[in-house]
């Protein structure tokens, strides 16, 4: 009987993460698609807006789920809180401490940080420029994330069944 629970357990366990794996392939092109459109309303914002950039920060991320709200909330507060800190400073912090609670991979992650290192520096038409560069480079990785996904959320939820179940007849 103890047996048989604890091979009921491998086998959901393997299951599990299978299905985890391939919650984080799903998760992806959204978090993407997610920070495009966050990346267009900071373009609305700076353009017509005229709104100061850690006002903007702090109301794009109002408008977003986590994780992504916490990034952008906190380069508002952390551009807020402290004088001393640049718009670059506190946006690659932000970015740097709350990106390993995002889907998103190392290509998105040096695609932000770029974006990051004209943020605040230049003039609102050179602002511009640089978040149109990043969406469309978001978007050519958008369109790779959703093929990922589409070529291993299946096996992943097959692999983790299937390992539980090959972990299982190893052991008995």
């Amino acid at each position: 009987m103890l047996k048989l629970i604890g091979a009921i357990l491998v086998l959901v366990s393997g299951t599990l993460f299978g299905f985890y794996q391939a919650a984080q392939f799903a998760n992806r092109p959204k978090q993407i698609r997610q920070f495009i459109l966050a990346m267009q309303r900071l373009e609305t914002e700076i353009l017509y807006g005229f709104t100061p950039l850690a006002d903007a920060l702090l109301k794009i991320g109002q408008q977003l789920s986590d994780p992504l709200r916490t990034i952008f909330n906190e380069a508002a507060h952390r551009l807020t809180d402290r004088t001393n800190v640049t718009a670059q400073e506190s946006w690659q912090q932000s970015v740097e401490e709350h990106w390993k609670h995002t889907a998103m991979k190392q290509n998105e992650k040096q695609i932000i940080h770029q974006f990051g290192f004209t943020l605040g520096t230049s003039d609102r038409n050179d602002q511009i420029k640089h978040i149109r560069l990043a969406v469309n480079q978001l978007q050519h990785e958008e369109a790779a994330a959703r093929d990922d996904q589409s070529r291993y959320e299946k096996m992943c939820k097959s692999l983790g069944l299937l390992a539980g179940a090959l972990i299982v007849i190893l052991i008995y």
